[in-house]
């Protein structure tokens, strides 16, 4: 059964401020834990962070980045990738999962950000004017193309040269913010950007929400494992219902 959103807790509501404070523990402790700020680990472009982003798609972050670079090899620029023959562009980036589905998507989207340009026999243009533009606004530019979804569009903010304050949500952060009853247990990736966003304080900066989202995922694959995870020690486990239901505290 697909997992689906659920009612957000409203902000200003006990159940919200008891959910916001968890979070924010949950930060502090994770960070101090994983060694918090974390370096970025991209300096792309936006435009080549989203190509990027498309490639990591249930990969490997070695593969992913392996991927990328047999493609930038191939094909130097953005336009050459777009107008290559499908089948040169899914052997270059044979090592991410689903070659076959990426190749098409990556140069559809390629496609249609140079129709937005005003030319589709243009390069695509650069996506360095999503710096002006306030983040909901640059996230829905960015998901109006199809195939780009959340995860997507927060990793093109936050992890390019543009370093705006927008967190993806990947299977292990999500996994370890439904185990801390951050968000519910029906709550898909997707739908869960918003509502673990929202626990944020707005006037985070770019690094505070980089290092939210690394240390939640760093908590994923080094403790809170999908199979068999490690909730003996777990340094947030005072306040992990899940945890504490397979522990005696």
């Amino acid at each position: 059964m697909k997992a689906t959103a659920e009612p957000a807790a409203t902000p200003g509501s006990p159940e919200f401020a008891e959910r916001q404070g968890k979070a924010l523990r949950v930060h502090a402790r994770l960070c101090a834990e994983y060694g918090a700020p974390f370096r970025f680990f991209s300096t792309k472009d936006p435009l080549s962070e989203l190509i990027s982003a498309l490639l990591s798609h249930r990969t490997k972050n070695a593969d992913s980045h392996r991927a990328f670079q047999q493609l930038r090899a191939a094909f130097p620029s953005w336009e050459e990738v777009r107008d290559a023959p499908t089948p040169a562009v899914e052997a270059a980036i044979s090592a991410c999962t689903w070659p076959e589905q990426k190749a098409p998507r990556i140069q559809a989207v390629l496609r249609e950000i140079s129709r937005r340009c005003g030319d589709e026999s243009r390069p695509p243009c650069s996506l360095d004017f999503l710096a002006d533009l306030p983040i909901p606004e640059a996230r829905a530019w960015l998901e109006s193309i199809p195939g780009v979804g959340p995860k997507t569009s927060a990793a093109t903010l936050l992890f390019s040269s543009l370093r705006r304050p927008a967190m993806p949500v990947d299977s292990h952060h999500h996994r370890v913010a439904q185990r801390l009853e951050l968000i519910g247990p029906k709550v898909g990736e997707g739908p869960a950007h918003a509502l673990l966003a929202a626990l944020l304080p707005p006037g985070w900066d770019a690094q505070q929400v980089y290092d939210h989202h690394e240390a939640l995922m760093f908590h994923g694959q080094k403790c809170c494992y999908f199979h068999s995870p490690a909730c003996h020690r777990c340094v947030v486990l005072s306040e992990c219902p899940f945890g504490q239901s397979r522990v005696k505290m």
